[in-house]
């Protein structure tokens, strides 16, 4: 049977207009690896091996910066669309191994359509061009300074800097390149691989020797003056000062080197390949352990009324960090207590040894305030989900000196020698890895040569504080409103 052609068309155009409805994809959707505590963090699918990030900055804070974020990964998954964690920036462009590829937000993720889908073994390497934006809020990322910038990124906020695979469970190596004009001075995360000048403008670019979680990434950026010295085994270290305040902090500095050699003693070398403390000219509230390059408030060092024990201890605290949090990083948020429980215990007893501050009556307190701390914010090593909108809110005191009792409960336990055979086998066995709570529990049982798991687990996930072995007049007060203090991650 013949048709007109007009009717042959109508046809034709009604049958493709069916067949566009029936393949319209599905809108874009986030996607998370189910953290307990952040769901939506991090994608399924693949591994990142290296990001490349690139910066321009025009001095200007009220204004986004451009930026080019590479990232290269190895595919675990099938995957038809590639997502990763970003926001508060503007895409301009995506390439898929050198292919433009489609792109679209959800959420807070930066979903891909790859111009194929991609397959379990395959290499990716995708270019985001994107602006990042200085203009801070409250919940992270970019922190501005008096003289420039800053990141501060934990726990979930690096995905408001750059393009990422943002959870702690997905460690990579860093390079990262910041253009800006010459008159200030740019650090970040590793070691100087160069500076260029190009008139009145300069590209300075860092690298990681080890690779590094995505919330202890570091830039900064400021009319600051670097601080090089050298610390034990020739170990470099640079600090970064305001430039104003070079002589004022200088006693602080000098105090580094002693306490990575204090450090070392406790639980063996240092991890990574340089240390410095930036010092930065902004309120935050906290210090943060990022990746080789502490930040610290500037307002720690020259405010009236802090005891010189207790600033020594909380630079303690962030160097700690580095062996507790850095090197050995979590697996899940909830391994939180392995970051904070650690670097509190050090800090502690460097005030004990340093400071005159007893570590017993210090544990003591917290005892009596740790049934509290489990019901204002859970146990140690389940705590509660941050309150909506307040992602800062997992740093709570239980995972903080809450967490610390639970390794002074263990060392009375199994002894100091057992105890401190756990803590170097610990960051010597997980360097430059991830960890669980359960790997925890595991050496200890080994180094012990018994299952502690029915007693770590008390201590751990009890809603209730367990007796402390060898103190059994220490008794825990009944819980009451929590008062929150300032988190210092």
């Amino acid at each position: 049977m013949l048709l007109s052609s007009r009717r042959v068309r109508a046809a034709v155009l009604a049958a493709a207009a069916a067949c566009v409805l029936a393949a319209a994809p599905p809108p874009p959707t986030p996607a998370g690896i189910g953290d307990r505590l952040f769901p939506h963090l991090g994608n399924p699918g693949y591994d990142v091996l290296a990001y490349d990030i690139g910066f321009t900055y025009q001095g200007d804070n009220s204004k986004p910066m451009e930026a080019v974020t590479t990232i290269d990964a190895r595919v675990t998954g099938w995957l038809e669309h590639i997502n990763l964690d970003f926001a508060r920036g503007t895409v301009r462009g995506v390439d898929v191994n050198g292919q433009q590829a489609e792109f679209a937000s959800a959420d807070e993720d930066l979903v891909i359509t790859p111009p194929r889908p991609v397959y379990p073994g395959e290499e990716l390497r995708i270019t985001v061009r994107h602006t990042s934006d200085p203009r801070a809020g409250d919940d992270g990322g970019w922190v501005r300074t008096t003289d420039g910038l800053v990141m501060a990124n934990q726990a979930d906020a690096a995905h408001r800097v750059f393009p990422c695979n943002d959870h702690p469970s997905d460690k990579a190596m860093f390079t990262i390149r910041v253009d800006a004009p010459q008159e200030y001075t740019v650090v970040a995360n590793g070691l100087e691989a160069g500076r260029t000048r190009t008139g009145a403008r300069a590209v300075s670019t860092y690298r990681t020797e080890h690779p590094m979680a995505t919330e202890l990434a570091q830039v900064s950026i400021g009319r600051s003056a670097v601080v090089r010295h050298e610390g034990p085994h020739g170990l470099p270290l640079r600090d970064v000062v305001p430039a104003a305040d070079r002589e004022r902090l200088a006693r602080w500095l000098r105090r580094t080197p002693a306490e990575i050699s204090w450090m070392e003693k406790q639980v063996g070398p240092y991890p990574f390949e340089t240390y410095g403390v930036l010092i930065a000219g902004a309120d935050t509230g906290f210090e943060l352990e990022t990746q080789t390059l502490s930040l610290f408030e500037r307002s720690l060092f020259v405010r009236p009324g802090f005891p010189e024990w207790y600033v020594d201890s909380v630079m303690v605290h962030e160097l700690a960090h580095h062996w507790f949090g850095d090197s050995v990083s979590p697996r899940a948020w909830s391994d939180l207590w392995l970051n904070e429980g650690h670097a509190t215990w050090y800090e502690a007893l460097y005030a004990q040894e340093h400071g005159n501050r007893s570590m017993e009556t210090r544990m003591r307190e917290a005892y009596r305030q740790s049934d509290g701390w489990r019901a204002a914010g859970g146990p140690p090593a389940a705590p509660k989900p941050p309150a909506s909108g307040q992602k800062i809110s997992i740093f709570r005191p239980v995972v903080y000196d809450g967490s610390a009792l639970v390794l002074y409960a263990l060392r009375q336990e199994i002894g100091v020698r057992s105890f401190g055979e756990v803590e170097r086998r610990w960051v010597g066995e997980h360097r430059d890895g991830t960890a669980t709570t359960a790997d925890f529990v595991g050496l200890a049982s080994e180094v012990t040569g018994r299952d502690l798991g029915p007693f770590l687990k008390e201590w751990l996930y009890g809603t209730k504080t367990p007796p402390m072995p060898g103190h059994p007049d220490w008794h825990a007060a009944a819980p009451v409103a929590e008062r929150v203090p300032a988190p210092r991650p």
